[in-house]
């Protein structure tokens, strides 16, 4: 894969900042010479987790303002902190939105969430030999609910649109690809 570059920043400022993210506004020239304005999201770092128990697989049901529905997707999130552990943020996460607290977790890869307009990325671990402690959710995260589904039955939502995020797909996909390879 090439590394050239074929848009140049001429210009970037900042246009709004909050606690969780950053927009700035970058003037930019493409390598035909035409100029232009790229807007662009900062987010820090993120994890999203697959806690597997046996046959059954647990996710996260809540209610994602930005479309006005209840969603059901695998942990995950983020801490707004700059250079953290990508496995410590993992098992904060975990424990974090279910109270789940894993002996093992794998570290399956990394993706880009939605890089045409957002630079955040997002380590996908593996969570197994989970025990249940305590729950800690941040305000925001006031109306998760813990499902356990079966793994047949969470391949069946995502197939059917039951789930619809697209960062539990990409993990699932890897942690398929992983699996494979482990026989």
């Amino acid at each position: 894969m090439s590394t050239e570059k074929s848009i140049r920043t001429l210009e970037s400022r900042e246009v709004y900042r909050n606690h969780w993210m950053r927009l700035r506004e970058d003037r930019i020239e493409r390598s035909n010479g035409v100029e232009g304005i790229y807007s662009v999201v900062d987010k820090d770092d993120c994890a999203v987790i697959i806690p597997i128990d046996g046959d059954d697989v647990y996710l996260i049901e809540q209610f994602r303002y930005t479309i006005q529905e209840r969603c059901m997707e695998f942990p995950q999130g983020g801490w707004e902190t700059p250079d953290v552990d990508a496995e410590e943020l993992a098992r904060g996460e975990l424990r974090e939105e279910t109270g789940l607290v894993a002996e093992t977790m794998i570290r399956l890869g990394m993706i880009w969430i939605a890089y045409g307009f957002t630079k955040q990325r997002q380590f996908v671990y593996l969570a197994t030999g989970l025990r249940f402690e305590q729950t800690d959710p941040d305000p925001e995260e006031h109306d998760l609910e813990l499902k356990k589904v079966k793994i047949a039955d969470l391949e069946q939502m995502l197939l059917d649109g039951t789930i619809e995020d697209c960062s539990t797909m990409a993990a699932w996909g890897l942690y398929r690809l992983w699996k494979e390879r482990q026989a």
